[in-house]
């Protein structure tokens, strides 16, 4: 179920206290989005920095800077960073999932405490396809390796990519990219000890004290994977993230989830 912001549960007037704003937002719990509340930061000492400004610095240039009548989807919003910078810039409709009701009630609280109108609904990625119609922004941003099915995340999340889709995952092991053969024979093995070779990390355990760190890819394996899903990549502006757009997405009229389920693939 969609879900606005409640001003009148949760905003501020510009007269009130920076103590009072402060005392709702620990309140709220621990937060992951460093937010700037009327002044008031939601996590002034993450680990990570002005996170995830710093990386939102790198991206913003790549997207217009006025989003006038776009809608935009924001999967994991977490905090409502992303989706509160889009409405900014004057999209019309955002709407932010997440599955975690604590991430869920801060992006309410922040978005209106800054007087801004966005829909937030709890929903699991894997069901991000029941939501009608295509966004021409999708944000998929810090949520892959933290999916213990992420390339069937994935398939589902290219669904609602009518415009770009802007996917963020922590990368670990190589960085660098290069052309590798269409196929290899059955006993050439020495490619799987090659660095470079696409490769996604899986963690049995914990991974940075979170059980959620499932699989972490090295950059090979993105590119590969967003290759494979149909999306054409057109900008990297920093060092996790990607910007992509629909190639071929469909195969014979089908997306490839589809396909496979069917034993077409």
């Amino acid at each position: 179920m969609q879900a606005t912001a409640d001003s009148s549960q949760f905003a501020f007037s510009s007269s009130t206290q920076a103590g009072e704003l402060s005392q709702r937002i620990t309140e709220l719990g621990e937060w992951f989005h460093n937010l700037d509340l009327h002044g008031v930061k939601t996590a002034p000492n993450h680990f990570l920095g002005d996170f995830p400004n710093v990386k939102w610095q790198r991206i913003s240039p790549e997207i217009p800077a006025r989003l006038d009548g776009a809608t935009v989807l924001d999967i994991g919003c977490n905090g409502g960073f992303y989706s509160i910078e889009m409405k900014r810039r004057g999209a019309q409709r955002v709407l932010g999932i997440d599955v975690e009701d604590r991430y869920l009630n801060q992006a309410r609280f922040a978005a209106a405490t800054l007087g801004l109108e966005i829909e937030f609904e709890k929903r699991s990625v894997y069901t991000v396809d029941e939501i009608p119609g295509q966004f021409d922004f999708v944000f998929f941003m810090g949520v892959f390796y933290h999916l213990r099915y992420p390339l069937f995340a994935l398939d589902r999340v290219i669904k609602k990519v009518g415009g770009k889709l802007l996917f963020q995952t922590m990368i670990r092991g190589s960085e660098k990219v290069r052309p590798w053969a269409d196929n290899y024979p059955f006993w050439t093995k020495e490619i799987f000890h090659d660095p470079d070779f696409p490769a996604m990390y899986f963690i049995e355990k914990k991974y940075s004290d979170d059980p959620t760190n499932w699989w972490i890819p090295n950059c090979a394996a993105v590119e590969g994977m967003l290759r494979s899903c149909g999306l054409k990549m057109v900008a990297h502006p920093e060092s996790e993230t990607w910007i992509c757009v629909p190639g071929e997405v469909k195969r014979n009229g089908q997306y490839i989830h589809e396909l496979e389920w069917n034993g077409l693939l």
